[in-house]
């Protein structure tokens, strides 16, 4: 594998000429799809073949936000719709093995779309543990506000993306459950004690940590490091990510392009593989910025190859599955939970 350290994304429903030729010579190690490559299930599987095609990789990891509820890129009249988690979380409250299920199910369900379409990562599952106050951008994503509840519903999701043959991303790792801005607009500073970060936020994170890959947040976290979000901070990725939580898996950052962080798009790319993540990620599908994270990242190399390989190598076959019987149950106790909140 001669792949760069970085994932990228395309801009539209199919390749332009000068985006198979950056392929083709910057190797990325992996894609991620957007709302905006996407049209119908033909049209994404050919696009997903072309992306592997031109890296010149089989296997090359293609990565998706199909969450449910606000973050779902695969949508109807194509695919259905999907619940956010706090309904998974709802359900738990009411009884705790429905709410697992629930939160199988939806996952299991979502790795049998995906798989059908060539799309072999989900970033998902979230182990963000909101609070009162917080932005409104983690919101009803999160499954709970109790950080072994959030533990237990983020690894049903697990399971079940994994039952489909699908590989997970934790997000956002330590935590971006605190931040009062959407790191898309700026970069929010979190000032609670280490602490209290330890006993709520990295408590959700911890039974998670053999998951194979993980994206960081774009936050500061001003009791370990007042100067850097935890994406460019070497002490918050070493002495947190890698230390407290123990996450050995393949580090990627969130998207380089967001505003939280600052700097140029060079600049940022350092500074991330700098502080210790493994992988830049780059979403925005504009291929001058794409040549910039490219012309910072190296070939994969070292730790970070090997992290990379066993986050592939981890993947499972998926197992049998009757898809219209999971989704009848699902519904069911997505209406279980409407009633019991109404």
């Amino acid at each position: 594998m001669n792949s760069r350290a970085f994932i990228t994304g395309v801009s539209g429903t199919d390749l332009g000429a000068e985006e198979r030729e950056f392929i083709r010579n910057e190797r990325p190690w992996g894609f991620i799809l957007f709302k905006r490559n996407i049209a119908t299930p033909e049209q994404v599987t050919q696009l997903v073949k072309e992306l592997r095609k031109e890296a010149g990789e089989a296997d090359a990891p293609v990565l998706i936000d199909q969450e449910g509820g606000r973050v779902q890129r695969l949508g109807p009249p194509h695919w259905p719709v999907y619940p956010p988690g706090a309904v998974f979380g709802a359900l738990y409250d009411i009884d705790r093995a429905l709410g697992l299920s629930a939160a199988r199910l939806s996952a299991r369900l979502i790795a049998a779309d995906l798989l059908q379409l060539g799309i072999s990562v989900d970033c998902l599952p979230l182990a963000d543990v909101p609070v009162g106050g917080a932005d409104a951008v983690i919101g009803n994503r999160a499954y709970g506000t109790e950080p072994d509840k959030v533990a237990a519903i983020a690894r049903a999701v697990t399971e079940g993306l994994e039952q489909g043959g699908i590989l997970p991303v934790l997000k956002h790792i330590p935590g971006h459950g605190r931040a009062t801005a959407d790191t898309h607009f700026r970069l929010p500073e979190v000032d609670t004690s280490n602490s209290e970060l330890e006993r709520t936020d990295f408590a959700a994170f911890q039974p998670l940590s053999d998951l194979p890959m993980a994206m960081t947040a774009h936050v500061v976290f001003s009791a370990l490091d007042p100067a850097h979000p935890a994406t460019t901070s070497a002490t918050i990725i070493h002495r947190v990510i890698r230390g407290v939580i123990g996450f050995q898996g393949l580090l990627m950052s969130d998207d380089v392009s967001m505003n939280a962080l600052s700097g140029s798009i060079g600049e940022r790319t350092r500074a991330i593989l700098a502080a210790g993540c493994d992988m830049v990620l780059h979403c925005n599908g504009k291929l001058d910025e794409m040549r910039e994270v490219a012309s910072q990242t190296p070939v994969l190399s070292g730790v970070a190859l090997e992290r990379a390989r066993r986050a592939l190598a981890s993947r499972k076959p998926p197992q049998p599955f009757d898809r219209l019987a999971a989704r009848a149950k699902l519904d069911a106790l997505i209406e279980r939970a409407g009633a019991a909140s109404a």
